[in-house]
């Protein structure tokens, strides 16, 4: 089997499942696991220069638009993919589904077009379903998510709820210019870790926030997991903030986490960020 990946979330699912090795294609962001995508032709390619400040891609990609991301279209059918997995969830990082229906129409065999949508954990959950239904392994998928759960169950119960003890008020930054509340499934990884979090809701989106809103949060704890930012990048962004508000608020204490592996992706590797935030929340 032919699989080529739109984005990092699907490309790790595959992997999970023991199919690294059918992957002939993934996207411009793939990066891991390094040993299966290293070399690995891609499909996709952004406009957005990731090497400028916060605020200067914050403008890019607003005046990109849908184009910010786009698909090669000759390569994607040079690689003949008997399954191509995609999503709906974010049109800036990753292809979104109109960009593939369009490249798609004229082609004269279809291959199977997995769409990941989720929002939540149980919808990370049921993509990883989708997949290995899609791919001929969904034992191995139902083997994958037991595990998951598992664990979360695990992490969950290593912080029970007590009267003597307020779980602690978190806000989690996935962006600082402008400043990003992190929505979708973080919400619920922060409770499951023994937090509260008082910046958004689960299921919602992502959504800003001034920095005086964020003081007034008055938080315990404040993670920084920055969309497609590993730690050190974090950190350096962190440094440039110089908003009063913000000082304010990172003077109460910040903790780093790595985005771009952990929260921004709907994978596997949400329960691994589970495991480190109940260590940051403990």
């Amino acid at each position: 089997m032919r699989i080529v990946s739109l984005l990092p979330a699907a490309t790790e699912i595959v992997a999970a499942l023991g199919a690294g090795s059918w992957l002939v294609g993934v996207s411009h962001e793939c990066d891991y696991p390094a040993a299966i995508v290293r070399g690995l032709p891609r499909v996709t390619r952004t406009a957005i220069d990731g090497s400028q400040s916060s605020g200067a891609i914050d403008r890019a990609v607003r005046a990109a638009g849908a184009a910010a991301t786009s698909i090669d279209a000759a390569l994607l059918a040079e690689l003949r993919p008997d399954v191509i997995v995609g999503q709906t969830v974010c049109d800036v990082c990753a292809v979104g589904g109109d960009a593939l229906t369009r490249v798609l129409a004229d082609w004269p065999e279809r291959p199977r077009v997995v769409t990941l949508h989720a929002h939540t954990l149980a919808g990370a959950l049921a993509d990883m379903h989708s997949v290995g239904q899609a791919i001929d392994l969904a034992g191995e998928a139902e083997e994958l998510v037991a595990g998951l759960r598992y664990r979360l169950n695990r992490i969950k119960s290593s912080h029970p709820p007590t009267t003597s003890h307020s779980p602690p008020a978190t806000v989690v930054l996935e962006w600082l210019d402008p400043p990003y509340v992190a929505g979708h499934w973080v919400p619920e990884l922060i409770a499951i870790a023994g937090g509260r979090d008082v910046g958004n809701t689960p299921g919602a989106r992502s959504v800003t926030r001034s920095w005086a809103e964020l003081v007034a949060l008055d938080p315990d704890r404040v993670i920084v997991a920055l969309c497609g930012f590993d730690v050190a990048r974090a950190q350096r962004e962190t440094g440039t903030v110089a908003d009063v508000d913000a000082r304010r608020l990172f003077a109460r204490g910040v903790e780093f986490l790595d985005g771009n592996a952990y929260t921004s992706r709907p994978g596997p590797r949400l329960v691994d960020a589970a495991e480190k935030l109940a260590l940051m929340l403990g």
